[in-house]
């Protein structure tokens, strides 16, 4: 039996020209969806930031109530102290663990200046050391993201493109930045 050689060659697997088109499809479908994916993260770390605010709000108003006798705590560390007798802090999520906080891309303060007619509280605090009011702000770390927020004791958050911690006053709005809705 003769063997006749075959003029078909036949194919298995890909060729050098087929991965490089399918990496180029690849890579133009990244460059597409990138920035819309630091978008999305950006857009997701500015709501906890939100949420940080109002939690910090509805903290200061419980302490303020139930703890401070109608004052405020000056700082998050207080915040996260539980009353004499309790094991639950005034604010939780691990916002009450120092005094600035980093969360989502954020850097979060509270200050308040300690009021010296300000009886002493039931989580440690002496008298004169809780404040009349507060301030709070959610300051960006990342690059690229300029949504600064901000809020004090009449409970509106305000943001701006830069920190609004310099400008907030402990009550009243801030001559820069806009409340949200």
């Amino acid at each position: 039996m003769t063997h006749q050689p075959n003029s078909l060659r036949q194919s298995n697997g890909f060729a050098l020209i087929d991965l490089i088109f399918v990496c180029g499809i690849i890579g133009l479908l990244c460059s597409i969806a990138l920035p819309r994916l630091l978008l999305a993260k950006q857009a997701a770390s500015s709501s906890s930031a939100i949420a940080s605010m109002r939690a910090i709000n509805s903290a200061q108003l419980t302490f303020a109530l139930t703890c401070g006798g109608g004052f405020y705590a000056p700082n998050l560390t207080t915040q996260g102290t539980p009353p004499v007798g309790s094991r639950e802090a005034f604010i939780s999520g691990g916002l009450g663990d120092s005094d600035a906080v980093t969360k989502s891309g954020y850097v979060i303060k509270v200050e308040g200046a300690a009021y010296a007619g300000a009886p002493a509280s039931c989580n440690g605090l002496g008298p004169g050391e809780t404040a009349q009011g507060f301030k709070a702000a959610a300051d960006s770390i990342e690059p690229g993201n300029l949504r600064f927020f901000g809020t004090n004791a009449d409970a509106l958050i305000f943001e701006h493109n830069a920190s609004l911690m310099a400008s907030l006053s402990e009550n009243g709005e801030p001559p820069i930045g806009v409340p949200l809705k």
